[in-house]
């Protein structure tokens, strides 16, 4: 994975660069990694996206077009949720998505998104799954013990891909958090002229993205994007030191300094939009394509210690030995799907194994 591309849309010291094989391999790696609509809107805010090839300038639009008219499909399916939620009064708080977008990006095409994620009050669950299933979605996968959303899927005329919907009643991991949701909820803005529709202050949404970005071991830049955006968007909004002081009470402070740490290591022109009260941590885990001994080193660093609490790190352990039926078929492949969690669990090993020996054999 490159980073170049973000270096490119946030530090406008750098200069554009002339030649076409670097677009087309920024190509490559935008496609993959589902960020063409950031590329695209941010470049032609900043006045930029001319000094690029004109076949890179297409391509851009072409996917941002197609990102603009699914987040329109999106946002219609979403306010009909909501609007159901506030007839009900089920508090909610839409979640990244179409509201991230037009709120922190500018526009609703500024950033594709493919699902709908919102908050509500665990006491409001059941209520909300009704309606969701009222609305003609069904369930997409098992509640996980331990796990802080549920998920249900509907196929949307006009649209290649089922739209997801993913009900939350917390953010984290329960069993490896002191994570206090009725923090986020205490501080959070009513929408509008809705009465149940809540936003995340400025601090919390910006909590939420980090802890996010994360969770998904900040493997794409889309993470790095979303909250560099956010750095600065909201700009004098955040504090660090009550972020700290939160994150620190709720056990998710290594989390939250790790996160940090290595998007100031990676952009360090960001100390002078916004300069982080502690010295960055120095970390081994390179956004690239890491091969041998370090790759499984840096993995079992992060996986393992980003947590506060020995207990917490011995529970992050028992989960990779022996994960979820849900994270289990994440990891092995659907193409392991229906069969016993006895043989489940031996695919998984086998994998793991043949990873490992491809390390230390040589080819």
């Amino acid at each position: 994975m490159s980073l170049e591309m973000v270096t490119l849309l946030y530090d406008q010291n750098t200069g554009m660069p002339l030649e076409d094989g670097f677009y087309t391999r920024a190509l490559l790696d935008i496609e993959n990694e589902g960020i063409s609509s950031q590329a695209f809107f941010i470049l032609k805010q900043q006045g930029r996206l001319n000094q690029t090839p004109v076949f890179f300038q297409n391509r851009l639009k072409e996917s941002y077009e197609k990102g603009l008219f699914q987040n329109l499909l999106i946002r219609n399916q979403m306010n009909t949720i909501l609007n159901n939620f506030e007839n009900h009064s089920i508090e909610v708080i839409p979640l990244k998505g179409v509201h991230f977008a037009e709120n922190y990006f500018g526009h609703i095409g500024a950033r594709a998104t493919s699902d709908i994620d919102l908050l509500i009050r665990l006491q409001d669950l059941n209520r909300a799954i009704e309606i969701i299933q009222d609305l003609g979605f069904t369930v997409e996968e098992e509640q996980v013990p331990d796990h802080f959303h549920c998920s249900f899927s509907k196929t949307i005329p006009g649209s290649t891909m089922p739209l997801v919907v993913e009900i939350h009643w917390n953010i984290v991991r329960e069993n490896t958090s002191d994570f206090r949701i009725n923090d986020l909820w205490n501080q959070s803005e009513q929408v509008g002229s809705f009465k149940h529709l809540k936003e995340l202050s400025p601090n919390h949404l910006f909590y939420m993205i980090c802890l996010h970005g994360w969770r998904h071991n900040l493997d794409s830049p889309k993470y790095f994007i979303d909250i560099i955006q956010l750095i600065y968007k909201l700009d004098g909004k955040i504090d660090y030191d009550y972020l700290l002081k939160l994150a620190a009470s709720h056990k998710t402070l290594k989390r939250l300094k790790r996160t940090l740490s290595i998007v100031y290591h990676q952009f360090p022109h960001l100390h002078k939009v916004k300069e982080l009260p502690f010295k960055i941590k120095q970390t081994n885990w390179e956004y690239k394509n890491i091969k041998g001994l370090n790759q499984y080193i840096d993995f079992i660093d992060y996986q393992l210690f980003s947590y506060d609490t020995v207990k917490h790190s011995l529970i992050e352990l028992a989960n990779l030995i022996w994960p979820s039926k849900y994270e289990l078929a994440a990891e092995i492949g659907e193409e392991h799907h229906g069969k016993s969690l006895f043989k489940m669990y031996m695919a998984l090993y086998k994998k793991r194994f043949t990873s490992v020996m491809k390390v230390f054999l040589p080819h």
